[in-house]
């Protein structure tokens, strides 16, 4: 009887250390399996955007006069959306590095050097606006969040289309990007903002295939006599709008245009207006939309 308990022992404590080793096993291998917390860098602002409405952390954000959103707060700063730096994102390990197609000639060797490829988003329209959060959502596990930002694009666009279409003719419209230095740029049909007029129901006067810029030609903007003119102050607004100002009163070209005859140049400004698309479309829609067919909104300036 005796001999039985001290086998039922030994066969007892070997069960209780064989589950024990199990446990520990399924634990450590649980541990190895569990995705690693994103650590994300966004190196512009559209970005920062698109993380916010999608409840993603940020461990990096860009250095910018615009307000960034106060769950960032602490987020590291990685200098000028066209040159990060390097030493302080590779400081912080990141899992990703997001920036937009649009600079993506600006991340060169000193990031291949680090080992750091970042994932240049497509934002050069609303609907790729809409892809790109999309694509995040799922990646992220954040799909609810991202139908909803999606849903609310979707509303906004189909309000300006369908007032769009009560007008049989379309206002022929130039977009007008202005750089610091008393200079400009056109924005066509394949830029941001030449998309945003394309959807309120605007007729773009210059359109490319491929390009998203061109240079200005004095004569093609006299003969194209554009309507409505949009000048977009991308970067450094106080030096640039200035500048735009300066440059309408000065050449006697503008006089002959319809737009400054009939004072219908507008001013595109942050938040609600940049080179790349960013969350503010929906605002920036009805704008234009407004600017376009000032009888359906207040025409704000």
């Amino acid at each position: 009887m005796k001999g039985s308990r001290k086998i039922a022992f030994v066969v007892l404590a070997a069960v209780l250390v064989v589950g024990a080793l199990c446990g520990i096993f399924i634990s450590q291998s649980g541990a190895a399996n569990k995705p690693k917390k994103p650590k994300i860098v966004a190196t512009t602002f559209a970005v920062v955007q698109i993380a916010d409405k999608l409840d993603l952390p940020l461990v990096g954000v860009p250095t910018t006069q615009n307000k960034i959103p106060a769950r960032y707060a602490h987020a590291t700063r990685v200098g000028n959306p066209m040159n990060p730096s390097v030493e302080k994102i590779a400081a912080l390990k990141p899992t990703a590095v997001y920036s937009v197609t649009t600079l993506k000639d600006q991340f060169g060797k000193a990031f291949k050097q680090r080992h750091i490829q970042p994932h240049f988003l497509n934002l050069t329209s609303v609907a790729s606006l809409k892809r790109t959060i999309s694509s995040m959502g799922t990646q992220y596990h954040r799909t609810r969040q991202a139908k909803a930002a999606v849903r609310e694009i979707d509303q906004f666009e189909n309000q300006v289309k369908a007032v769009a279409q009560k007008h049989r003719v379309k206002p022929r419209v130039l977009i007008l990007m202005g750089l610091p230095g008393a200079s400009y740029m056109i924005a066509t049909n394949r830029s941001y903002v030449g998309d945003l007029v394309e959807i309120a129901g605007g007729n773009n006067v210059f359109a490319s295939k491929t390009q998203e810029f061109i240079q200005p030609n004095d004569e093609a903007i006299k003969k194209a006599r554009p309507q409505v003119i949009l000048r977009l102050a991308h970067a450094l607004p106080n030096m640039v709008i200035p500048q735009f100002d300066s440059e309408f009163k000065s050449d006697p070209m503008w006089k002959t245009v319809p737009a400054v005859k009939n004072h219908r140049v507008y001013n595109l400004e942050e938040p609600n207006f940049d080179a790349t698309a960013n969350m503010r479309a929906p605002q920036a829609l009805k704008i234009v939309s407004n600017w376009l067919y000032p009888q359906q909104g207040s025409g704000q300036k």
